[in-house]
């Protein structure tokens, strides 16, 4: 074997890298990802990881926002569609659905905030998009009202995600959770009756039940709501 004058192998006697491919660049920054977060999904570090130039992955990658997209869908394969071809109420099985999509994102706080300006197009993003269509329609709801829907629901709950797992994670939560409680239970009649009449209400039923309970006031909203009309072009 050709030796360096360290006894190191030589350039030419080492293994092939292998191949930069897409869906290998997609999966190492999941790996990235899920060994050391969201904000380290960088094309530096990913460069480092697949031991090659920076450059080199832009032939694939057009940048960090489409990686970040990339990454995104490649999760989203983990939510569950199989509501969609289940018994039952249709409002229930879409909600379950985009429960599942909120769990996703709760797993990763800045995936949640990043989902929030993030628009993935892959087949995993297209399969969550369909399944949601399909649902609406089997409610009745008409094809325009559905399509501008989608944006209300998948707002609501990528919202719902990146406000809950961020606030899990930061420090000082539970003091400011506490100090909310005490500033609406404690608040003056006189100056706030409607909050000082609504406190228990304001503070009850946090965590899954409340987002059932959004999730469902959004679908009605998106099944009873048309379409405004089109303005006629300005004179």
């Amino acid at each position: 074997m050709a030796e360096t004058t360290r006894g190191r192998p030589s350039r030419r006697e080492r293994p092939a890298k292998p191949a930069l491919t897409y869906a290998g660049i997609v999966a190492a920054a999941v790996q990235i990802m899920e060994a050391e977060g969201h904000e380290r999904v960088t094309m530096r570090r990913l460069a480092q990881v697949l031991d090659t130039g920076p450059a080199s992955l832009y032939v694939y990658v057009r940048d960090a926002a489409e990686l970040h997209a990339a990454v995104l869908d490649h999760m989203l394969a983990r939510a569950d569609l199989a509501p969609v071809h289940s018994p039952g109420d249709w409002r229930d099985r879409l909600a379950a659905v985009l429960g599942s999509y909120v769990m996703v994102l709760f797993e990763h706080p800045a995936l949640a905030r990043s989902a929030l300006v993030t628009r993935p197009s892959g087949p995993h993003t297209l399969a969550l998009i369909d399944a949601l269509l399909s649902l609406l329609d089997e409610g009745g709801v008409p094809g325009d009202q559905a399509a501008w829907g989608i944006d209300l629901l998948l707002l609501f709950a990528t919202a719902t995600a990146a406000e809950q797992a961020t606030r899990a994670g930061a420090a000082g939560a539970e003091a400011e959770e506490r100090a909310s409680e005490l500033a609406l239970r404690s608040a003056d009649p006189q100056a706030f009756p409607r909050i000082a009449a609504l406190a228990g209400e304001l503070l009850s039923g946090p965590g899954p039940r409340r987002l059932a309970w959004g999730l469902r006031a959004v679908i009605d909203g998106v099944l009873h709501t048309p379409l405004p009309p089109d303005q006629p072009p300005a004179a």
